[in-house]
């Protein structure tokens, strides 16, 4: 076997068993002769110089970047999709299996956006169509918790607190 051909073996099984681990079906590459090849002659195919965004945009595309850095773009530009008045009372938690997760600051906050939530699903689904998000989900805030560690003792909690 010469070097070539061990080299498209174990590009080809790369790429066999990363598709088999994220379930996308796999692309087959085309087969470029050594003349094609960069670096193969001096003014030859592909020597030319690219622009950094081209060559940034199909490295994510080949490592299978792309939904990881639409999720991390709409977290980015979260004030801007939502609106400024809107971002001072919420927050973005994470995206757990498809659902974005948004804190808000109080549950009159969370009601109002539950309700918009059509609204702000058809405009994420347009504006973000490589995110694969499918539902948002807006949280109110919680009771303050009590329990600080591991160990706690079960029991109804403190009682004079707030009184």
């Amino acid at each position: 076997m010469n070097r070539d051909s061990e080299a498209a073996f174990t590009s080809d099984a790369y790429l066999r068993a990363k598709s088999v681990w994220r379930g996308v079906p796999q692309r087959r590459r085309s087969q470029r002769s050594n003349a094609d090849a960069p670096g193969g002659s001096p003014f030859g195919f592909g020597r030319d110089p690219r622009a950094l965004a081209d060559v940034l945009v199909n490295v994510a595309s080949e490592m299978g970047w792309s939904v990881e850095l639409e999720q991390a773009r709409l977290i980015g530009e979260w004030p801007e999709f939502a609106g400024e008045a809107t971002a001072e009372h919420t927050t973005v938690v994470g995206i757990s299996h498809g659902v974005l997760q948004v804190q808000c600051d109080s549950t009159t906050w969370a009601t109002e956006l539950r309700r918009l939530r059509g609204e702000l699903l058809t405009r994420l689904l347009r504006d973000y169509p490589d995110s694969e998000i499918r539902d948002l989900r807006f949280l109110a805030p919680g009771a303050p918790s009590w329990r600080h560690g591991i160990r706690s003792v079960p029991g109804r909690g403190p009682r004079d607190t707030y009184g």
